[in-house]
């Protein structure tokens, strides 16, 4: 670390931080008015330091569960619904059908759709009340209510039962959306009723759902943070977490708020030292308008985003017990040395960085933005499975996870300061680096990966060639670009100018199907997603393999287009 890093990291202490993480441990952040309280809070805690902030007040579209249960043979069984679930106070009765599927065995999975060939189940699900295991999660609840159910039960993997959300809708609905919106009724129960349930559905009985809902506008305060640079003030870092929860959510997210509160503390402390800007900002609408928040900020200031971000970092679930690890780290590829050095210059340890999931308030792919962050650290996986802990989407690996069990004992001091540390020198280290430090050629490998096993999937069914062509073409180029940076031939102007435009052709074309300025489904999104049709070749009857390959071959007329205007964005300064 140089003098300034040092600096800064010595800053860091834990008397405001921890103070914010046991008073948000006292009430609760689901309800706006709630929300509104906890940024009220964070913002007076920011201004005792002089910290300068702005509070925006969009409205929202939110989903707020209630009470639920579920009532058979004259059990009630307890249940939670999830946010966007359809209102049925009144109760919905039905016949309940069991679709087995398997439990997710990691966080990337826990989104995902739970059969593969539906059509299978379509008559047996079609009109009936569906029980299957999962999370209420988009994946589970869309596919059942595509094939005509009428209402969805989520098994959860153990004895809790986790709130989340089932829409697929990416924050709040345009008109184009509106027909994604639930007309199911979902709720989630633990494993041992989940088992009973099974039986009962085996036996051919039927179930009564019961799901309180309450939806609409809200005003959401948003507060944000800009601390200035010195040399490129209109360029900046952005740093951003969500502050609502689900109960007094602990680790997930009042870490992550104290997080980034401290860091805005250290920073602006220090903006005399910052070469770029850093922008900092609190969601509100996360967990129940599936990343609102984020979404608003995403579309009200787009344009900004567009010309002056040059990374988006995500603070969810840090600092939280046992958390010791660097595991399945949210990174995209060019920035994937970068995050490891951080990690391992504060905290000593190595970095294992997977795809980014489509989760977490990501709600900025679309535009074009290198990112790295989601979750942090996390538990080790043989402690976990001592533990006897199944896959979560935050706490840092903790199965109190959007529970009420999600309370101060999540949290963990040594974890937290560390985490403070961690995330602050990435946004200082990023915002003064006089080339931006994200290669793209660790992204034109990845491609290059993606589309030899897409090839071997495609078979003699698609030639993919030209894919493959035009990201060597482009790796050659990036391999001409960095030399000429690392030899003076290409200056740190341009080639920052060239790092983030990379970012603006190449993110969409692997992060998703939307056009520019839209918000994909809250569904996974594979890698190349243009040409990922390959993949689902072995499924599809042969009747639709025409289709198929009419699909395949826009496709890649989309990919060989970015990645030969990459190319040629390259080629311009390298030259």
């Amino acid at each position: 670390m140089n003098e300034i890093e040092s600096a800064v990291l010595a800053e860091a202490s834990l008397d405001e931080p921890w103070a914010l993480v046991e008073s948000f441990a006292t009430y609760k952040r689901e309800h706006p008015d709630d929300v509104n309280r906890g940024m009220d809070e964070l913002v007076g805690r920011l201004k005792k330091h002089g910290v300068e902030v702005t509070v925006h007040e969009p409205e929202l579209f939110l989903s707020l569960p209630g009470l639920a249960r579920v009532e058979a043979d004259g059990v009630t069984f307890r249940a939670k619904p999830p946010a966007f679930s359809a209102d049925a106070r009144n109760g919905l009765s039905g016949e309940l059908v069991y679709i087995g599927a398997n439990h997710a065995d990691d966080i990337d999975t826990i989104f995902d759709k739970k059969l593969d060939d539906t059509g299978k189940v379509a008559e047996r699900v079609r009109g009936r009340i569906v029980i299957s295991e999962g999370f209420a999660s988009p994946g589970l609840v869309s596919q059942f209510e595509e094939l005509g159910a009428i209402g969805v039960i989520g098994i959860n993997p153990g004895v809790d039962v986790h709130w989340g959300i089932c829409t697929t809708i990416w924050g709040t609905p345009d008109l184009d959306d509106l027909p994604r919106k639930p007309t199911v009724v979902s709720v989630a129960v633990n494993n041992p009723d989940g088992q009973k349930l099974i039986e009962i559905a085996n036996a051919g009985g039927s179930v009564t759902l019961f799901a309180e809902m309450e939806e609409g506008w809200f005003k959401s305060k948003l507060p944000e943070v800009f601390i200035r640079g010195t040399e490129e003030p209109d360029k900046y870092v952005f740093l951003h977490g969500h502050l609502d929860s689900w109960d007094v959510g602990v680790g997930d997210n009042a870490t992550g708020d104290a997080t980034m509160m401290e860091v805005a503390r250290m920073l602006w402390a220090h903006r005399g030292k910052l070469k770029r800007s850093i922008r900092i900002a609190w969601w509100p609408g996360h967990s129940t308008g599936r990343y609102g928040g984020s979404t608003w900020f995403a579309d009200a200031f787009a344009i900004d985003l567009e010309e002056n971000c040059v990374a988006q970092v995500n603070c969810d679930s840090p600092g939280c017990r046992w958390a010791t690890e660097f595991l399945n780290l949210s990174r995209m590829s060019e920035t994937d040395s970068f995050i490891a050095g951080v990690i391992r210059d504060v905290a000593g340890k190595d970095t294992f960085g997977e795809r980014p999931h489509r989760a977490g308030d990501y709600s900025f792919n679309n535009i074009g933005i290198s990112s790295y962050f989601m979750l942090s650290s996390t538990m080790p996986v043989a402690e976990r499975e001592e533990k006897g802990y199944y896959a979560v989407g935050g706490c840092g690996g903790n199965i109190a996870w959007h529970t009420e069990n999600d309370i101060l004992e999540i949290a963990d001091p040594d974890s937290l300061i560390r985490d403070i540390k961690i995330y602050a020198l990435a946004v200082l280290r990023n915002a003064n680096a006089e080339v931006l430090p994200f290669d793209w050629r660790a992204t034109a490998d990845e491609f290059l990966e993606t589309i030899a096993d897409y090839q071997k999937k495609a078979g003699d069914r698609f030639d993919l060639s030209r894919s493959k062509a035009a990201a060597q073409a482009l790796k050659s180029a990036l391999d001409g670009f960095y030399s000429g940076i690392d030899s003076g031939s290409v200056s740190a102007p341009a080639a920052n100018g060239v790092i983030q435009e990379l970012a603006r052709i190449l993110v969409p074309i692997n992060f998703t199907r939307e056009v520019r300025f839209r918000h994909d489904p809250a569904l996974t999104v594979p890698a190349l997603p243009a040409i990922a049709t390959v993949t689902e070749l072995d499924l599809l009857p042969k009747e639709h393999m025409g289709f198929a390959q009419t699909q395949l071959v826009r496709g890649q007329n989309r990919l060989v287009s970015a990645l030969n205007q990459a190319r040629r964005l390259v080629e311009r300064v390298a030259a």
